[in-house]
């Protein structure tokens, strides 16, 4: 089973359905590299440094704070946040249905899914048929690492998929380019040439089938590392006289504890259910 970001409800009107939430991505379709040093190619890390005593700091160390004023902050642990709005952080409160196709595909960001909890399968069904014989979608409010979003709730086959939407805010506006007006016979642009082009779209018309389109330029970057080391072209890291080389304790790799820090935090976190509305 894959790791849930948190658990908690889906609400809307007097509905609760408690859910777990789950990232939608699929990492391991990236090909990741690693930074080194041109010298040596031995691994980069980093490190977190107290800027005023120049001290490495542990994980453990770290708070988050807010500066109100230059130099004066407001500390605030992970129960603080959840504090701040109990309900929206572990809630994903639908407040309104609009027509799906309305939603210009700029404003989406992220995609995770919904999975119903035990108790929560009936409602599950309920809400996701309702969406797929409606044509209707869900925009909801959504707390997500510390940040307030706007998402849609849409069926995906027999799953419930939130979308993360950029506000409208976030989305610059293309009235700042220099753009061709509606008036397209101005630029020269005539019947024939528009029928033409219709008909050309219209011959490429298929099915929406998204497993036909893959990372072409992954798949060919791989083969090309392959035939590198196929080639023998490969360099192993120098490795440093064992009285120089500095301790691994000092290299810390933050990513996992970060990982390890979110699993202890989560596996002892128990579902809260949300207030009714």
């Amino acid at each position: 089973m894959p790791h849930a970001i948190w658990k908690g409800s889906i609400t809307f009107g007097l509905v609760n359905i408690p859910v777990a939430l789950y990232s939608a991505e699929n990492r391991e379709e990236r090909v990741d590299f690693h930074l080194l040093d041109r010298a040596d190619l031995s691994p980069v890390g980093y490190k977190k440094i107290n800027k005023l005593t120049g001290k490495e700091l542990a994980q453990s160390d770290l708070v988050k704070g807010y500066e109100y004023e230059e130099g004066r902050y407001v500390v605030l642990s992970d129960e603080d946040l959840k504090r701040a709005d109990p309900e929206a952080t572990q809630t994903v409160e639908i407040t309104d249905f609009v027509d799906a196709n309305e939603i210009h595909p700029s404003y989406y960001e992220k995609p995770y899914y919904l999975a119903p909890l035990k108790r929560g399968r009936k409602g599950y069904a309920l809400l996701r048929e309702t969406l797929k014989r409606t044509g209707k979608a869900g925009i909801a409010r959504v707390v997500i690492h510390t940040r307030e979003y706007i998402g849609v709730v849409m069926p995906f086959g027999n799953a419930l998929e939130l979308d993360l939407l950029r506000y409208a805010s976030e989305l610059k506006k293309p009235t700042e380019l220099e753009l061709p007006g509606e008036g397209v016979e101005e630029l020269g642009v005539t019947e024939k040439e528009l029928d033409m082009a219709k008909r050309l779209v219209e011959g490429m018309v298929t099915e929406w089938r998204p497993e036909k389109y893959r990372d072409t330029y992954r798949e060919d970057l791989l083969k090309y590392i392959n035939r590198k080391i196929e080639a023998g072209e490969t360099a192993p890291a120098v490795e440093a006289p064992a009285e120089e080389r500095a301790p691994k304790a000092e290299v810390i790799d933050l990513m996992a504890l970060l990982k390890k820090s979110i699993e202890k935090t989560e596996s002892g976190r128990k579902p809260k259910r949300a207030a009714h509305k």
